[in-house]
């Protein structure tokens, strides 16, 4: 968010710099969403200059005649199709182009279109990429609800798509099952976060030992991913990544130090694998946090994405101890023998995987 507002502001100062400048024109275009009852209409405003270079108009400023940027519209149009796409909930959307009018003050052409689609969609994808030949182009994309502006975005060449979810009820919606869909898959494909998990049901239990397990592991990762999802601590990935293997080392070892003890007549060993979850849980949540900030947070609908990914993630977690300990028991009731023998190869892979990404991360990222 506020290094989106930061590209505007400075986006802004070098238009203000450049409407004095007749050689250097103002490297921006501006599409606006408006989003009601009826539907979705907007607008796109393109610079003279821009627009005359990708249709090899020699003098710009002759299209800022009406007649003779009717003669252009079709040409014009042809350009900005492909360039210009939307998707709602899903499913990509043909627009309807009006004419195209003359925005003199601004030395600009306007065409207005509408979405052939009623009622409000829950989520608005853009692409833009409107002008490919200048490097440093950019789009300004405001979106409206009900005449409120609602969000505004850059979308430039290294940033050419954005999601928008809508505050109807299908937004709300939306948001759910894509934020639930996306903390399922992260815990899923995320290797360290799953070995990390995996690591602390090696040694087994009953179902509230490890349903308190997980239990913690989320309270834990849930801090941390609301504060640095909102920016309010937010600690560099260099120092978070090496910790996060550093805590499945930790998780090994502890593993290793319970099996010796219980070899050991008369000796019991404590089991701290809950608090360890909660411990590493925050430092695992940072890393979340990080996923989720790449993928886009609804600035509207924050407390709905935050949840809905927790969500996602316990659902992914439990899918997780379900086939684990279901494997687990399954193979202590066969041979108590096997079941202490997969614990401990178990362990001592989860150390030196750790162990590998730990000097990865610290020493081979960057490098």
């Amino acid at each position: 968010m506020f290094r989106t507002l930061s590209r505007a502001l400075v986006a802004a100062g070098f238009l203000l710099w450049t409407q004095g400048a007749d050689a250097h024109p103002a490297p921006f275009s501006y599409l606006d969403l408006h989003l009601d009852a009826s539907g979705v209409t907007g607008s796109l405003v393109l610079h003279d200059l821009d627009v005359a270079h990708d249709l090899a108009v020699t003098a710009a400023n002759s299209l800022l005649d009406t007649a003779v940027a009717a003669q252009y519209r079709d040409q014009l149009l042809g350009l900005m199709r492909p360039r210009l796409s939307l998707v709602f909930d899903g499913q990509p959307i043909a627009v309807t182009w009006a004419a195209l009018n003359v925005v003199s003050d601004r030395q600009s052409l306007k065409l207005n279109f509408t979405a052939d689609r009623s009622g409000v969609p829950g989520r608005i994808g853009v692409t833009a990429y409107i002008f490919p030949y200048d490097p440093i182009h950019q789009t300004f994309v405001n979106i409206y609800e009900d005449g409120a502006l609602k969000h505004q975005a850059i979308l430039d060449a290294d940033h050419r798509t954005l999601d928008y979810f809508s505050g109807s009820s299908q937004g709300r919606l939306a948001v759910i099952r894509t934020f639930v869909l996306s903390g399922i898959q992260h815990i899923l494909v995320g290797p360290d976060h799953l070995l990390f998990l995996v690591g602390l049901l090696l040694l087994g239990g009953t179902i509230w030992q490890l349903g308190g397990i997980v239990t913690a592991f989320t309270a834990g990762h849930s801090v941390t991913l609301s504060l640095a999802a909102l920016d309010i601590v937010s600690p560099p990935s260099r120092f978070v990544e090496p910790l996060i293997a550093l805590t499945i080392i930790v998780v090994g070892a502890d593993n290793l130090l319970v099996l010796r003890a219980r070899q050991s007549a008369g000796h019991k060993a404590s089991d701290i694998r809950a608090w360890l979850a909660a411990l590493f849980g925050l430092v695992h949540g940072f890393g979340f946090a990080s996923v989720l900030k790449e993928f886009g947070l609804p600035q509207a609908a924050l407390g709905w994405s935050l949840f809905s990914f927790n969500l996602g993630v316990e659902v992914g977690q439990l899918v997780i101890v379900v086939a684990v300990a279901g494997s687990l028991a399954w193979l202590g009731r066969r041979s108590a023998l096997w079941d202490a023998r997969v614990a401990l190869a178990g362990s001592i892979g989860v150390i030196l995987a750790g162990l590998y990404w730990f000097i990865e991360r610290i020493f081979l990222v960057g490098a």
